[in-house]
């Protein structure tokens, strides 16, 4: 351990501790001012720690929960990036302070989350035993560029750790792809044709065209998005068999999912504390990182039916006739959550927050590419839209295009307002924020009704 190293972990820990003595998170800065001292804090602190890195559009912190149950459930001694702090100077940070000041790491395992841009810088320094890719969607274009920009980074990033396992999405073409020209090993998760009831209706795709030769992809069948039984009629790349398989999803609740899942060949029952055909596609890839890590299977299959979900993921809060919280952040994502508030079958009241700050994507145009005309379905159900935010204007004019009445649209700026109101309600309120929206939103909740910090 070099002196600039032990001075580097000496700022990072005073800094942190600064940040939440003025109620601060700390996440983040502490670690990018002692890469400033050591550029290579991370990799000297990661040496001796088992790590598993989850990266991909959307599923990541929702993996994370669920391979640190899994972890927990065995007895291993962890420590995770909680916070969604997930760029080199968050992980920096959450593993400096999970060591002493000479550097010696207090426990052996680390469940990390990361961001796809940051994977490039992140990866060579952690050098995890096994990387789960959970999807690849287009999503923030002013920050990561198309979608097959994305991919390459996370290309690149593996090139950096040839001995990592690669938990790969069978069904993602674009995940997938990881395995056409890289050395890792590699395992595959997803949804069987047959699991669940076809699409009557195809879905906007970010991955049409084969990522080898360009031909557009035929189906046998649609998950969501672009996720599938993809197959190339010109090169034959196609959808490779998933060795953790969701072979039947027997029940879809409001507050989870039960599946039959082949594991290598064995059948399991498992159930899923979160509804919603994405949060099964988190869970396959989740089952699959523990296992790979070496957790028992049952273990890891307990561990999925309760985790506690990340903050603003599915979270519910004891608000009004109650209330969830719903991440969204691009078409593919928004779309999942319509077709969840489609299964609600009591009345609800919709609130939309949508920001543009830069952690949100500068460019909102994606809420055209999204599915909002499924509202216009929920008549009879759907109490009232209220719409809030930075961009809240542009929200309402969205939902009012969809097929919505612009009486049934309300606009609330204020968030203490906007609680205040849901706090008198007796319906459930669903609130789909957008990044920023939602931190902002949920301190206010949190105040109203109590609940932990984002980085707790």
């Amino acid at each position: 351990m070099t002196i600039r190293a032990v001075l580097a972990i000496a700022l990072c820990k005073a800094l942190r501790l600064f940040s939440r003595l003025v109620h601060r998170g700390g996440t983040a800065m502490p670690g990018r001012f002692a890469l400033r001292v050591c550029p290579d804090l991370l990799a000297i602190l990661a040496r001796n720690v088992k790590s598993v890195a989850i990266t991909g559009t959307n599923g990541k912190t929702t993996s994370s929960r669920m391979i640190e149950e899994a972890f927990a459930g065995q007895g291993l001694r962890y420590f995770a990036n909680r916070s969604g702090a997930n760029l080199i100077s968050g992980v920096t940070t959450e593993f400096v302070m999970n060591c002493t000041l000479f550097g010696r790491m207090k426990k052996e395992y680390a469940v990390i989350e990361c961001d796809e841009a940051a994977a490039r810088t992140v990866f060579g320094q952690l050098r995890p035993q096994v990387i789960v890719v959970t999807n690849l969607f287009r999503d923030q274009l002013d920050r990561y560029g198309e979608v097959t920009h994305t991919l390459e980074n996370i290309r690149e990033a593996v090139r950096s750790v040839p001995d990592a396992l690669l938990c790969l999405n069978a069904d993602c073409s674009l995940t997938s792809s990881l395995a056409l020209d890289l050395p890792n090993r590699c395992v595959f998760f997803g949804i069987d044709g047959g699991a669940l009831p076809s699409r009557e209706k195809p879905e906007l795709s970010d991955a049409p065209h084969c990522i080898r030769c360009k031909t557009e992809y035929e189906y046998d069948y649609i998950s969501y998005g672009h996720l599938g039984g993809f197959r190339c009629p010109k090169c034959g790349y196609r959808r490779h068999a998933a060795d953790y398989a969701v072979t039947d999803v027997l029940e879809q609740r409001v507050d989870g999912s039960r599946l039959l899942v082949s594991v290598r060949g064995e059948k399991q029952l498992v159930d899923v504390n979160l509804p919603a055909v994405y949060n099964i596609y988190n869970a396959a890839g989740a089952l699959a990182a523990a296992v790979e890590m070496g957790v028992e299977l049952r273990t890891a299959i307990a561990a999925l039916g309760s985790f506690q979900c990340g903050f603003g993921r599915m979270e519910t809060f004891a608000l009004g006739g109650g209330t969830r919280v719903m991440l969204v952040k691009n078409p593919a994502g928004c779309n999942q959550v319509i077709g969840f508030l489609q299964n609600v079958k009591e009345r609800f009241v919709l609130v939309v927050c949508l920001n543009d700050r830069p952690a949100d994507g500068t460019d909102v145009s994606w809420i055209w590419d999204a599915d909002f005309e499924g509202l216009a379905d929920m008549a009879g159900r759907l109490e009232q839209v209220i719409v809030s935010g930075d961009r809240a204007g542009d929200m309402r004019v969205r939902i009012k295009y969809a097929g919505i009445p612009d009486a049934a649209i309300r606009e609330v700026d204020d968030y203490e307002t906007l609680v205040r109101e849901l706090s008198t309600l007796a319906s459930p309120v669903f609130i789909m924020p957008t990044y920023t929206a939602m931190l902002d939103l949920r301190q206010v909740i949190i105040r109203h009704c109590g609940g932990a910090e984002f980085w707790e």
